[in-house]
């Protein structure tokens, strides 16, 4: 390939002027005779231009998450999207900097924009819209007109669940669900406590007397299991919120005597990586929650670089693992 410098020499003006004339800089003083010359020899010794490639602007992101180290450690979901985040954001050279709600707008004068995780109230999506940064929030859409976010389809996830159960024969089907606090020490609803109601509903099945909710901790799915044994309402199938409160369940269900999947069948949500060699194995449902953390950072790196307006909301489907804690019903 042919350099600036072979065309001037055989142009017989200056590597300058060639390469103002191949870039059109308008304010080159030179005839036009000339510059058709330039342009004639360098096609002519099929000269290529070299792409500039652009430096990427290095983004300082923020990092919001409204639960405490103790709380992730006790539910890996949270833990597995930060480190996904964590792992982007040092792949593509970007700094992180945590964020609370004491930050303020002077606080975060440097960073780009925010990336949330967790359980937010009405105070705190207002304190963070304050801020005037492009945000995405992961598990959670407070307000779709100014925020962007990276959800799962709860709804549908349930759905598939009690259809496998019902296919398996069975109609005692339970649940044990979670309830999160946002900051003020609200109650949040978990979408899997109403569309579990409202779906068996539908179906003639819905029992609230096989229903507890609880943290989504290992310890609340141990008690409330016993809970339900001791009242007399154990069903024979029981949805379990997520893998921590199952394995508590699993242990529940040794101490009372309880076989799994003979006695009673259960399914978890989030699919850790210990579900597969529990015994027997849990039947799950596989969030993709490192791609969620990859993804959130993607969604606020177009929208910090492109300046885009228009909010967007991705939602991630899931899918249901069939491994061993699920038996049919003898009929």
């Amino acid at each position: 390939m042919a350099t600036i410098k072979e065309i001037a020499a055989k142009a017989g003006v200056s590597i300058a002027t060639v390469s103002r004339v191949l870039n059109h800089d308008e304010t080159l003083n030179a005839q036009d005779e000339t510059k058709k010359r330039i342009f004639e020899i360098a096609e002519e010794l099929e000269y290529e231009p070299r792409v500039q490639k652009r430096r990427k602007k290095k983004l300082k992101i923020g990092m919001f998450c409204s639960y405490s180290p103790t709380e992730e450690l006790e539910d890996p979901y949270y833990l597995c999207i930060r480190l996904a985040i964590e792992k982007m954001l040092e792949e593509e050279g970007y700094k992180k900097q945590p964020v609370t709600l004491e930050d303020t707008r002077d606080s975060l004068e440097g960073v780009d924009g925010i990336i949330c995780t967790g359980t937010f109230g009405h105070a705190a999506v207002e304190r963070i819209g304050s801020w005037g940064k492009p945000v995405v929030f992961i598990d959670a859409c407070p307000d779709l007109n100014r925020f962007d976010a990276v959800v799962i389809d709860y709804r549908k996830s349930v759905m598939e669940i009690l259809d496998y159960f019902i296919e398996n024969g069975h109609t005692k089907i339970g649940l044990i669900g979670g309830i999160e606090a946002d900051e003020d020490e609200n109650g949040v609803l978990d979408p899997r406590i109403s569309g579990f109601r409202d779906y068996l509903e539908q179906k003639g099945l819905y029992h609230p007397e096989y229903v507890k909710t609880g943290r989504y901790h290992a310890h609340y799915g141990y008690t409330l299991l016993k809970e339900l044994k001791e009242e007399g309402n154990l069903p024979t199938a029981l949805f379990v919120a997520n893998d921590s409160m199952a394995v508590g369940c699993y242990k529940a269900a040794y101490e009372l005597g309880i076989s799994i999947p003979k006695d009673i069948s259960i399914i978890g949500f989030n699919d850790i990586p210990t579900a597969k060699y529990m015994i027997p194995p849990l039947t799950t449902v596989r969030l993709y929650m490192e791609f969620m953390g990859e993804y959130a950072v993607r969604m606020l790196e177009e929208r910090i670089l492109s300046g885009r307006e228009i909010s967007v909301k991705v939602t991630v489907p899931t899918k249901l693992y069939v491994r061993d804690s699920v038996g049919k019903v003898c009929k």
